[in-house]
């Protein structure tokens, strides 16, 4: 494809940035749409990847047809089959009526899995026979149904990392991802932060005629080296509110610090080194609130145990310097009167995964107002994560 025919797709969507690997994205999109091939859409909670399937659905011979979007994340377990493949009258409690599922109801069009990742492994079974024949039952149903849908599937879970925990179908992933496409995270779009800002800033003036926000030389420096966990979502996000709470038009680093809700967790130590160039990858929020505990209690037995050279002797401060500097005692110390120190590990405090789980949830859910589905945005889990994990702590 052309440079122009991209241009004209980013009018087109909304897209805004001139970002090589975006751009390979929309490229890629755009040759694999005339084909009936399944798209595998990957990227990080925020990066916009539901306008992919709508590219290629409309640049498909499939464009007058249906399109579907399904959250997959958002349905229930126990009914997510039925959702998907429909289910006959009186096939469960509630199955009061026949009722068709997406894929009959899309045939002949596209069918869009957002967060396929969440699937139970149950719906996965169903999911690859349709891809591989076409084929399906209604829940209640002995009678196969054919469907000509296309599947454009989307997660920002790693799949790998799923499968190598059997929570994800290793045959399915090769069936879905037959043509991968990455959406690049935020941070690795430095180039666009300063267009996309200036898009919703003109916006947001536009819809409540008001004059648009700016930044000041600090604050479009801070701007560009936050690293927007939450990616061009939390940067619309942000950009609203200070429009909307700010009466001062020029905004300075201060004012936009207020408005970054993440910017105080980047400073944390136990997170400071923990970047998008880094080798590990942490899959979910639970590996990242392990390795924060587990930093954290290393850091309590390392001050412990300094504590106790010092006390022990072994250790001196030198007198000379004022920077905490400590060297091993080469002199006779006076004797004192010492308390016992009990060993490290027997007074080591619990730090409690649960604890801080359910406390980031809390604030999740008290910064939107209990609006599960931005809170789980936010948290970057899905909303059936969230809803799973709400009830879990008794948070409803």
């Amino acid at each position: 494809m052309t440079n122009n025919d991209i241009q004209q797709i980013k009018q087109r969507f909304g897209i805004i940035g001139n970002n090589a690997e975006l751009n390979r994205a929309i490229d890629v999109a755009l040759q694999v749409a005339p084909t009936d091939l399944s798209v595998l859409i990957t990227g990080e909670s925020g990066v916009g990847k539901e306008v992919f399937p709508q590219i290629i659905h409309r640049n498909s011979p499939r464009k007058h047809a249906q399109y579907i979007a399904v959250n997959c994340g958002a349905i229930p377990e126990g009914t997510i089959v039925s959702e998907l493949f429909g289910h006959e009258k009186g096939s469960f409690t509630d199955a009061k009526d026949l009722r068709k599922g997406y894929f009959e109801v899309a045939d002949g069009g596209t069918i869009f899995l957002d967060e396929v990742g969440e699937l139970p492994l149950t719906a996965q079974v169903h999911l690859l026979r349709v891809l591989e024949s076409r084929d399906f039952k209604r829940v209640g149903s002995s009678k196969d149904q054919k469907t000509n849908v296309r599947i454009v599937a989307a997660t920002n879970v790693d799949l790998a990392e799923a499968i190598s925990h059997h929570k994800f179908r290793e045959d399915l992933y090769y069936r879905l991802n037959t043509v991968p496409v990455r959406i690049p995270p935020l941070r690795e779009r430095p180039e666009d932060i300063a267009l996309l800002f200036r898009k919703f800033a003109s916006d947001i003036a536009d819809k409540y005629q008001m004059p648009a926000i700016h930044l000041d030389d600090e604050a479009r420096q801070l701007l560009l080296s936050y690293r927007w966990p939450g990616n061009v979502r939390e940067l619309k996000n942000v950009v609203e509110g200070i429009s909307i709470v700010e009466k001062d038009r020029e905004i300075t680093a201060d004012v936009l610090k207020m408005h970054l809700p993440n910017i105080s967790m980047e400073k944390l130590p136990a997170l400071a080194s923990y970047h998008a160039d880094d080798q590990k990858v942490f899959n979910s929020e639970r590996e990242i609130l392990y390795q924060v505990l587990f930093d954290m209690r290393k850091d309590v037995n390392e001050l412990k145990k300094l504590v106790h050279d010092i006390m022990d002797g072994s250790l001196t401060m030198d007198p000379v310097e004022s920077n905490h500097i400590y060297t091993p005692a080469t002199v006779s110390q006076p004797s004192i009167h010492r308390p016992p120190i009990q060993d490290t590990e027997a007074v080591e405090e619990t730090l409690s995964l649960e604890d801080v789980e359910k406390e980031m949830i809390k604030k999740a859910l008290d910064k939107h107002n209990g609006r599960r589905k931005n809170a789980a945005a936010d948290l970057q889990i899905s909303e059936r994560t969230l809803y799973r994990k709400i009830k879990e702590y008794g948070l409803e």
